[in-house]
């Protein structure tokens, strides 16, 4: 049985209002308390994260809905598997959008880190966990590095350089973005010790490592039994 249409006109009718309260939010909190700032902002990071790129994409441009194929997700790797390879770009692309706008807000009306980890957590919540889709989203790589690549370039960098040979090698999307993010959070970890980025920003290492770790435990156990789909093998319909 299809899916409903209804989370498409939900967002339909909510993304301009989402797009007009991001632009008075940055134009008019400045002066605001720092409490009504955090009030608005979070929210507003989780929102921002809530909009499920891949879902709209191949709802919009092929008719189908992405959480009826392969894993389920909304994310990057089930739009490739389902859409292939453009459409996986510009939804990755978005993604990490989301990330990057989060922290860019927390960092020019909260100006302070902890602002910026806490935008950042809840947009990727908001990406595993959309209100927009009854809480199904992704598992939060692509937002994840775009909030990593504005608080810890570096870090982010360092995941990169593992995750790009370890994927292409493996053939394992999901091997290469488990190593990654581990390798991005304990390299966070490290540079935050080293007094090279603030140690508030350790809390995401922590926290948003664990996250995506988590949201890859069923990655994970295919891996462990051999089971896990390779790059290049498309995502089959759910029975």
């Amino acid at each position: 049985m299809k899916r409903s249409i209804y989370p498409t006109l939900l967002f339909l009718a909510a993304l301009p209002l989402l797009l007009l309260a991001v632009i008075v939010a940055f134009f008019t909190l400045g002066q605001a308390p720092l409490a009504v700032k955090y009030l608005v902002l979070l929210p507003l990071a989780y929102l921002m994260g809530s909009i499920p790129w891949g879902y709209f994409f191949l709802r919009w441009f092929r008719g189908v809905d992405v959480r009826e194929y392969g894993s389920g997700r909304t994310g990057m790797t089930n739009v490739l598997r389902t859409g292939g390879g453009r459409m996986a770009a510009a939804v990755l692309v978005l993604d990490l959008g989301k990330g990057v706008v989060a922290v860019l807000l927390a960092r020019e009306i909260l100006s302070t880190t902890s602002g910026e980890v806490a935008a950042g957590l809840l947009a990727m919540a908001g990406h595993n966990w959309p209100i927009f889709l009854n809480f199904k989203g992704g598992r939060g790589i692509a937002t994840g590095m775009g909030v990593l690549a504005m608080i810890a370039p570096i870090a982010a960098i360092i995941g990169m350089l593992v995750f790009i040979p370890v994927t292409l090698i493996s053939r394992y999307l999901s091997l290469g973005s488990v190593t990654g993010v581990m390798t991005a959070s304990l390299s966070l970890l490290a540079l935050a010790f080293l007094g090279m980025y603030s140690t508030t920003y350790a809390w995401y290492a922590v926290v948003g490592g664990a996250v995506i770790i988590w949201q890859h435990r069923d990655n994970i156990q295919r891996l462990m039994h051999g089971t896990e789909r390779r790059l290049g093998v498309p995502a089959a319909k759910i029975e």
